[in-house]
C-alpha cells in the first residue's frame, strides 16, 4: 500500500527573491516527518521503524545526491525525473522530528514551487512509501508496520500534519492564508507561468 503524509510550511519570500537576484539555490529547512505522533490521517510511525528507513534514506539517495522528489504526489512508487522539483541535501534527528534541507532546483516543476513560494503560498512535503498498516481501533489510529519503506518526500497541496512549517535558512516563519484564497491564488499562478497575457496557452 502507498503510505503518504503531508506537513505544511511557508516561505519568506525575501529569501526567493535573494535566491533569483543571485542566481544561487533555493534551500528550504524544516521538519519532514515525525515519529511517534498522530498525524491527521490517523497514521503513527514508530520511531524505530523510521529511524531505519531514515538511515537507509541518508546512506543512498542523501549521500548519493538523488533524494529527489516531485511536485504533488503521483499514485506509483516510482519518482518521475520528468516531474522532479527539489533534492533533499541534508537529514538529521531533532527529539522526534525529521529535519530536512531541502534544494529546489530550476526545473519546469521547480520554477512553479519557487513562484508558489514567492506569492506567499502554503504547500505541504510529504513523504511517499510503500508498506502496511495495523489498526488500533481503541485508541482510533494506525499504527505503520515494519514491512515500512521509505522512498522519497513531494510537495503536495494538501497538508495533514500538525504544526510543522519549513523556512529558508536563516529566514522567519510566515503565516498562511486561508485555504479557499491559497487555492486560487495557486491556480492563478500557474495559469501565469504556462499561459500569456492573452489567456492563450504557450505549449
Amino acid at each position: 500500500m502507498l503510505l503518504t503524509e503531508h506537513i505544511p510550511f511557508t516561505v519568506d519570500r525575501e529569501i526567493i527573491e535573494e535566491s533569483i537576484n543571485s542566481s544561487k539555490p533555493l534551500v528550504v529547512t524544516g521538519v519532514i516527518q515525525r515519529a511517534e505522533a498522530k498525524n491527521q490521517n490517523g497514521r503513527i510511525y514508530p520511531r524505530e521503524i523510521l529511524e531505519r528507513e531514515i538511515e537507509n534514506y541518508i546512506n543512498g539517495p542523501v549521500k548519493e545526491r538523488r533524494a529527489l522528489g516531485e511536485l504533488d504526489h503521483p499514485e506509483s512508487s516510482v519518482i518521475n525525473l520528468q516531474n522532479a522539483s527539489h533534492n533533499i541535501t541534508k537529514v538529521y534527528w531533532n527529539g522526534d522530528d525529521v529535519m530536512g534541507e531541502v534544494e529546489i532546483l530550476s526545473t519546469p516543476s521547480g520554477n512553479i514551487l519557487k513562484e508558489l513560494f514567492r506569492n506567499g503560498i502554503t504547500v505541504g512535503i510529504s513523504s511517499r512509501g510503500m508498506g502496511s498498516v495495523k489498526d488500533n481501533m481503541s485508541e482510533g489510529t494506525v499504527e505503520v508496520q515494519d514491512d515500512f519503506e521509505l522512498l522519497c518526500f513531494d510537495f503536495v497541496s494538501t497538508p495533514s500534519t500538525h504544526g510543522a512549517y519549513m523556512t529558508p535558512v536563516g529566514r522567519a516563519l510566515q503565516e498562511s492564508k486561508t485555504p479557499t484564497y491559497q487555492y486560487n491564488k495557486v491556480n492563478n499562478i500557474i495559469r501565469d507561468i504556462i499561459c500569456d497575457n492573452t489567456g492563450v496557452c504557450k505549449c
